[in-house]
């Protein structure tokens, strides 16, 4: 077996491979763009797209791609081949600068948002440097940006940049107020701890509803699920290990940096967490992983369920975004050090994080919203719908001390003692963790827990970052004026911790005791994602998003209406699977198992007139009468979901959708799963929760 060290990134032309292709003159040029964001030029263009074509054929890739993040919530690739007609009549192989800076991707069945009509196909993808390429199958993947040919985002990578940039010009004028001269720029991390679902392929092909919408619209629970919490960290089975396994190698030749692995606590899920890297590489890198995910699940004959609740009864799939801020130098600014409460600087930067989340809760939830999260977010699986902050004891000690005015003692760090001798003894952190907070603070970076599976990470670290360095931009604004830097720098954070101190809770986030408080505190509390959704166009957040120019007003109008028109279409769809399934497949299977039962009432009458046979009937009418009730709210459900096809409006939509078809889904959901319960194995016609489940 290859070593580790030998296969990670074999397949990416990264930093080491650029240096060994590269003229020392055109190397140095192309790292200025990469890390200060220098204008890059034609030449070295140029040279480095020859440089990548003779790696990349060299791993045996025919073509290249400019891989792209559009707003349907996956990637997107067009192949072209590097092959130039010579005069010969043969061909050679070629790659300019031109095609490594700029491709031209049909853009018109892009969702867009109204920025363009439908004909108005030209569209732009232009070559993120900062991301390295890499080869996948026979082609070389070149991450790139996506743009209208107005020139508008039609991505998700193009804001994150923009986030990222001006979060490292706020940062750097507050560094420069402490006397940080040496720090070039700053930089925020992320590792994205991602779950996972597999289930048997086999399966999963005679399930329509898995195959259309990700999730089980139909399912019964089996006499045992995760009540006994013996699959969270338990031994993994052997063909999961071997998943896992060949997992790992496919992303390590990737350059991805995936770390641990283990069994979640539903049965048949996982977690894969990387170590952090830059965001806008970790949004590649997470998106890159989900599609490996799914290819290497293929050679297993297992599927990847990656949707946010593929089974009712059980935990569903999150995405935990560990973020952080870095400076070049090495300096985490999360990191409080040995004694927090003397350091000024971690607790500046700790403020506008707690004023961005406070300021912009709306904005984070709706990072998060979908179809799919509406399913888990608020059940005691995931954080509530309601955005909170976790500090820990010692982070919340400081604050209030700071607020009142007092001396802060800070005690000294506590050895954690096992009571067994040969143990050994190691100091506790300066906090717990806390699994239930969707914003919580972890020693030296903070988890939004909220994050749904299949989501793109990539929202909500551009809302991260947008709201972090308008609150930066607001204190840099008023301590560059500041007659006393160190009396107005006290005034500052006494302030923000007083006016912010409603967004921490350090309590039971699953408690609905919290909900009530919360919504006492002013925190806002989007149920739903048509509850949320409209927001992203309140004045106060098209004015901080656009005054930092990470968006423009239109491209967060287009946002808003692609993601609600992607809610309703995801419903509709998932109501129409489930009318066709039921028509199809679950009342066909009722009346047959309801033939046979009544022709054993017959056969057994045959020999005795007088028979009751109690079970039979019993059943019969029950079955019966359940069969009868899925029928009419079947009807039902078809003729509201033709309703709400018809809507012009798109939030109109979204909220007759919310508010009729998706409960007229979950009763004759209901009433299906009675039915399954009552019908004999053999007769119900897709494979059970205890299969799909346990058998992996």
């Amino acid at each position: 077996m290859e070593k580790v060290t030998e296969i990670f990134g074999s397949m990416v032309f990264d930093d080491l491979t650029m240096k060994a292709s590269l003229s020392a003159e055109t190397y140095i040029k192309l790292k200025k763009t990469i890390d200060e964001g220098a204008p890059l030029d034609l030449s070295v263009a140029n040279a480095v797209a020859e440089a990548m074509k003779d790696w990349a054929i060299e791993k045996g890739a025919t073509h290249f791609t400019h891989w792209f993040q559009p707003l349907t919530g996956v990637t997107a690739e067009k192949h072209d081949s590097f092959i130039t007609p010579s005069t010969d009549g043969r061909v050679v192989m070629e790659f300019s600068g031109k095609e490594l800076i700029k491709g031209e991707p049909d853009a018109s069945s892009f969702p867009s948002g109204g920025i363009r009509a439908t004909f108005e196909a030209r569209g732009y993808t232009a070559w993120d440097p900062t991301s390295y390429a890499f080869v996948k199958g026979k082609t070389l993947y070149i991450p790139t940006a996506f743009c209208s040919y107005g020139g508008e985002a039609l991505d998700k990578k193009t804001p994150l940049l923009r986030s990222m940039e001006v979060l490292n010009r706020q940062a750097l004028r507050i560094l420069r107020l402490f006397g940080n001269t040496d720090a070039k720029y700053v930089r925020t991390s992320v590792g994205a701890e991602q779950e996972y679902f597999l289930i048997d392929r086999k399966l999963y092909g005679k399930r329509k509803d898995l195959v259309f919408t990700g999730r089980t619209l139909f399912g019964s629970m089996p006499p045992k699920g995760q009540e006994m919490d013996d699959h969270y960290f338990g031994v993994i089975n052997s063909r999961v290990a071997a998943y896992m396994e060949d997992l790992d190698n496919e992303l390590w030749k990737l350059g991805i940096f995936a770390k641990t692995k283990h069994n979640e606590v539903a049965p048949a899920q996982h977690e894969l967490a990387p170590i952090y890297t830059s965001t806008n590489i970790a949004t590649d890198h997470n998106q890159l992983m989900m599609d490996v995910m799914q290819k290497v699940a293929e050679r297993h004959d297992l599927v990847c369920l990656l949707h946010e609740k593929p089974f009712e009864g059980v935990n569903g799939s999150g995405k935990h975004n560990n973020w952080s801020i870095s400076t070049d130098t090495g300096v985490n600014l999360l990191s409080p050090g040995d004694t927090p409460y003397e350091n000024a600087q971690f607790l500046i930067f700790l403020c506008a994080v707690i004023k961005a989340v406070d300021d912009y809760q709306d904005l984070l939830r709706i990072a998060v919203a979908s179809a799919g999260n509406d399913c888990r977010l608020g059940a005691n699986e995931a954080p509530p719908a309601v955005v909170s902050m976790f500090l820990g004891d010692e982070l919340t000690a400081i604050m209030d001390a700071i607020i009142d005015e007092k001396d802060y003692n800070a005690s000294e760090k506590q050895i954690m003692k096992l009571g067994v001798d040969v143990l050994p003894k190691f100091p506790k952190d300066n906090t717990d963790r806390n699994r239930t907070s969707p914003f919580a603070y972890t020693g030296n970076k903070f988890e939004f827990r909220m994050l749904g599976s299949a989501n793109s990470i990539a929202c909500t670290n551009i809302m991260l970052n947008s709201a972090v360095a308008e609150s930066l931009r607001i204190y840099a604004d008023r301590l560059e004026k500041a007659e006393d830097f160190e009396e107005a720098l006290h005034s500052l954070i006494r302030k923000t911790f007083k006016d912010h101190r409603r967004i921490i809770f350090n309590g039971n986030g699953y408690d609905d005791e919290w909900i009530k408080e919360a919504e006492s505190r002013g925190l806002l509390n989007y149920r739903t994602t048509p509850d949320a959704l409209p927001h992203l166009l309140d004045e106060k957040n098209v004015k901080m998003l656009t005054n930092l120019g990470v968006f423009s007003e239109i491209e967060l109008q287009s946002r808003c209406e692609i993601l609600l028109d992607n809610y309703n279409k995801t419903v509709l769809i998932e109501a129409r699977t489930m009318t066709d399934m039921v028509n199809k497949q679950i009342l066909p299977a009722v009346e047959r198992f309801l033939a046979e039962l009544s022709g054993t009432v017959n056969s057994k009458r045959q020999f005795n007139p007088d028979l009751e046979c109690r079970y039979e009937s019993r059943l019969i009418e029950k079955l019966s009468a359940t069969a009868d009730e899925i029928d009419s709210l079947n009807l039902e459900l078809e003729q509201i979901t033709a309703e709400g096809a018809t809507y012009s409006d798109i939030i109109e939509r979204a909220y007759y959708i919310r508010d009729h078809i998706l409960p007229k889904m979950k009763e004759l959901r209901t009433f299906c799963d009675e039915a399954e319960m009552m019908t004999a194995e053999r007769f119900w016609p897709i494979p059970n929760y205890g299969y799909l489940l346990f058998l992996v």
